[in-house]
């Protein structure tokens, strides 16, 4: 069985993104950079529990707002000048792929649901 698009979106994203937080500087790492690596793990997690689960829409419905902390997070590295703007942008790119991903799935759900 493939991973759903969403999935391997959200791993690439983990695999891309971790090596550049744990680069961060010491103080920034243990504090922002942790909570973003934690809330990526959070997400891969929770939309592959998501796939298997009978009641998907309230599990999807609520990974809505860890992608909305996760832009502000990364907005904030980049307002605290600790990665390049092409980084950010890139990222940015990454977030509202799986964004959009989430949001047809979520509509999918609800269709099946009324």
């Amino acid at each position: 069985m493939s991973d759903l698009p969403i999935i391997q979106k959200t791993y690439d994203l983990i695999k891309w993104y971790v090596p550049i937080l744990n680069r961060l500087p010491r103080d920034h790492k243990l504090l922002l950079g942790d909570r973003i690596i934690k809330g990526l793990y959070e997400l891969l997690e929770q939309l592959i529990s998501a796939r298997y689960a009978k009641e998907k829409l309230t599990q999807l419905e609520s990974l809505n707002p860890k992608l909305d902390i996760l832009r502000h997070q990364t907005r904030l590295l980049l307002d605290f000048q600790l990665i390049q703007a092409e980084r950010h942008e890139y990222v940015g790119k990454l977030i509202n792929s799986i964004g959009i991903d989430l949001g047809s799935w979520i509509k999918q759900q609800r269709q099946k649901t009324y």
